[in-house]
Parts: C-alpha cells; structure tokens; sequence
C-alpha cells in the first residue's frame, strides 16, 4: 500500500526515512514519499493519482486539509488540526496523531508540575500542544504576531521579567528548521533561567537556535524527535487497520 505527506516544504522532513526503514524491519513492501505543495486546490485529484491510501499532514496545512475531509476523529475534531488521513472507500478521515506524540513525549518533565506555559505560534501543532496542557490543568498562553482571542498575547507583550511566569515554554512554529538554523522565535532569552523548561517541535537540526538559547541560560531542553517517532508509530496504527481490510 501508499502512503505519503503533504506539507509546503519537505526537503527537512525524516518522515519517509523513518517509515521507509519501518517497512523494511516489518517485512513489507509499502511505500511513503512526500509531496510539496503551494496549496491544497487540487489536493483530492492528486492524492487520487498518486494513489495512496492515508498521509501524514505538515506545515501549513493542518487546519486547511479539514474542509476536504469527510470525518474527523473526536479528537482532531475538538482540536481543529489534522495531521493523519486515512483513506477508505474514496472517503478521507483525519485523525490527530500529534497529540499523543507531544503527551508522550513531554509527560516524563511534565512531573515538574508548571503551573503555567507559553506556547510559541497559533497554528495546527500548536492546537495540539494546548490541547494536552490544558487537559493537564496548565495555564496555557499562546505567542502571536496577531494576538485574537482569549490566552493569545503579542511579542511586544513580553519582556525578560515576565519570562518567570512561564517555565515552560514551547515553540511550535516553523522557525529554526533546517536550512535555516539561525532563525529562532523573538523572546527576550535573557529572561531564561535554569528553572525553565524548553521543548521545540522541529527536530532537524537536533539543537535549534531557540534550544541553544535556552541551554546557554542554563535550561532544560527537548527537540521534537521523539515526538516525531510517536506521532508516526500512532499514524501507523490507524493505517493497520486499513490494511487488514483489504
């Protein structure tokens, strides 16, 4: 069977790499490639063509795919992201595989107990990430360029002193991902302390600029590898299921 993932730009992505070498320690000939795109008006013709039964979802189109979608799971549907399409009988249901991911992989220092998080960007992954810290009871705030809405702040709203009330901070935007590795969010990292806590979903480069940051300050800090490796293996489970009724 085929599999795949869409995104806008996919030249940093491990995924096919990751899921390729699945396929290989499972014995089975599936294959998974990527497909770059500048937007999602002819999405259903090309998945269509390629013929592939599910794929994976990526920067930007998290919430743009759910239009073309025919269900949502109760999870992805009360988060408003999808990263995961499985494709059954010419229907498309999403899934949100990202939530599971980031729990999983964040829960060994969410025993620190933070009262209060910051997360970086408004967009899909960062839907995800709000939804397992507030189902957590974390006071979760959301960093905006376009701040709307309740618990979204602007950039010129934070300075080093009001760093302290976040000890853990999350950025879930795209900036860092190789090939640009010196860009990082706009926060004033000299408010980071050893009793803070970093976590960035981009997993290429391993350490990003936002990361380097915070460890320079003496932080605590995690790429999204893992959450990466999660959110797939959860992926994978749900396309088993297609599988096993063809």
């Amino acid at each position: 069977m085929k599999w795949g993932i869409i995104g806008e730009k996919l030249a940093h992505s491990f995924s096919p790499q990751y899921f390729q070498e699945k396929f290989q320690s499972l014995g089975i000939q599936d294959s998974y490639e990527k497909l770059e795109m500048g937007n999602l008006s002819n999405i259903k013709q090309e998945i269509e063509q390629l013929g592939w039964n599910g794929f994976n979802v990526t920067i930007p189109f998290k919430e743009s795919i759910i239009p073309f979608l025919d269900e949502q799971s109760p999870e992805a549907q009360a988060v408003g992201a999808v990263n995961c399409v499985a494709i059954e009988n010419n229907r498309w249901m999403g899934h949100n595989t990202d939530i599971g991911g980031f729990e999983k992989s964040i829960l060994p220092f969410l025993e620190n107990h933070f009262p209060r998080a910051l997360v970086i960007g408004t967009g899909g992954a960062s839907k995800a990430v709000s939804f397992v810290l507030e189902k957590r009871h974390i006071e979760t705030f959301k960093l905006s360029r376009n701040p709307q809405g309740k618990n979204e702040i602007g950039y010129d709203s934070i300075d080093e002193k009001s760093l302290v009330h976040f000890p853990l901070i999350i950025n879930t935007t795209p900036l860092g991902t190789w090939p640009s590795i010196d860009e990082m969010p706009s926060i004033p990292y000299n408010g980071i302390t050893s009793q803070h806590y970093l976590f960035d979903l981009i997993y290429n480069p391993q350490e990003t600029a936002f990361l380097r940051e915070g460890k320079q300050r003496g932080a605590q800090t995690q790429n999204g590898l893992r959450m990466l490796q999660i959110q797939a293996d959860l992926s994978w489970e749900i396309w088993k299921k297609l599988k096993s009724t063809v």
